[in-house]
């Protein structure tokens, strides 16, 4: 890329030029990136900033808290909460929604994350990340919990800050996908590729084999036939790549192509799925689709499941088109 665009001015050109956002929404997603910034500081002092082990509390769904994981949604609160932007947050890690404070104006946005997305690599220094989405507060008085409960295909932004050897911010606002790495020196966010897209086809997946005992037929079936190699169904070898870390394992994904599954397991027979649809499978679905693949969770398309509560789980099948395509017909349609 010739010349250098920071994240700002490619924000500006997406609201001034191409029109595909308010102003509103431009200054909420610089918000969100300096409050990455912070984050990603943070992560790399790792013991050294003494933010490493357990925070010796349980999140709403029963999860031990990482010191980071704490840190993170604080960050990202205290951020977000003065700007004019929005109207209220919700967290992984919170057990309601946060209204912001009437001591700030409130903004026509909702703003939902999972503040430190693959927290149990934390302490091995695996990569991890931030995932966000952005919904339009529905028109009336106040805000309630119910105007966080719309589908994935309402959201008018989405995207996930990557801590790794570099940091990386993954970003769509509806007109495809681009990526920012952060350069520390300018303390910005440069573009690096605009238009990411995955191919069609791949020869990897991404799933936790140790659970295989677990899945449903669909899921053990489409397993096996990549197992098989050249000599089965598929009549192709695959590689398998888990990183347990889904913002890490979509990024790879949205670079090279391939699939993620995070299905249903009868371990937990009355929850759908495992990840949560609110903060990481609409978000992640959505890059994914405005990256040219797709999203389901074995039976209809993620982004039209219509959520009935804040921290709702969801099975979850993304990534090269014709391989979702794939699993998603081996489940029965009834």
């Amino acid at each position: 890329m010739s010349q250098r665009i920071s994240l700002t001015r490619y924000l500006v050109e997406q609201q001034r030029v191409d029109g595909h956002i308010p102003s509103q929404l431009r200054l909420l997603i610089e918000v969100v990136a300096r409050a990455c910034k912070g984050i990603s500081q943070a992560v790399n002092k790792g013991a050294l900033g003494g933010v490493l082990g357990s925070a010796g509390s349980e999140n709403v769904q029963g999860e031990m808290q990482k010191k980071l994981d704490i840190i993170a949604n604080e960050v990202l609160v205290e951020a977000n909460e003065w700007g004019g932007h929005l109207a209220g947050m919700a967290s992984e890690e919170m057990d309601g929604i946060y209204v912001v404070p009437n001591r700030y104006p409130q903004g026509e946005y909702l703003l939902l994350f999972d503040p430190l997305d693959g927290s149990s690599n934390i302490d091995v220094n695996v990569t991890i990340g931030t995932i966000f989405s952005v919904l339009k507060k529905p028109e009336g008085p106040g805000v309630s919990e119910q105007d966080f409960l719309q589908p994935g295909n309402r959201q008018v932004a989405a995207g996930y800050c990557l801590y790794g050897p570099q940091t990386t911010l993954v970003l769509t606002v509806g007109d495809g996908v681009a990526m920012f790495t952060l350069d520390r020196e300018q303390g910005s966010f440069v573009l690096v590729q605009e238009h990411m897209r995955i191919p069609e086809d791949t020869r990897e997946f991404a799933i936790n084999m140790s659970n295989m005992r677990h899945w449903a037929a669909p899921v053990v079936r489409y397993v096996q036939e990549c197992l098989a190699g050249q000599d089965g169904p598929r009549g192709k070898d695959f590689n398998m790549r888990w990183i347990a870390s889904m913002v890490a394992d979509v990024h790879r994904i949205l670079t090279r192509g391939g699939i993620f599954l995070y299905p249903w397991d009868k371990r937990e027979p009355d929850k759908p799925g495992k990840l949560r649809l609110m903060y990481e499978a609409n978000p992640m679905g959505w890059l994914v689709e405005q990256a040219g693949g797709a999203a389901t969770n074995g039976k209809q398309r993620i982004l039209d499941v219509q959520p009935a509560k804040l921290h709702e789980r969801v099975s979850v099948i993304l990534g090269s088109r014709n391989e979702v395509e794939r699993v998603t017909g081996y489940h029965p349609t009834v």
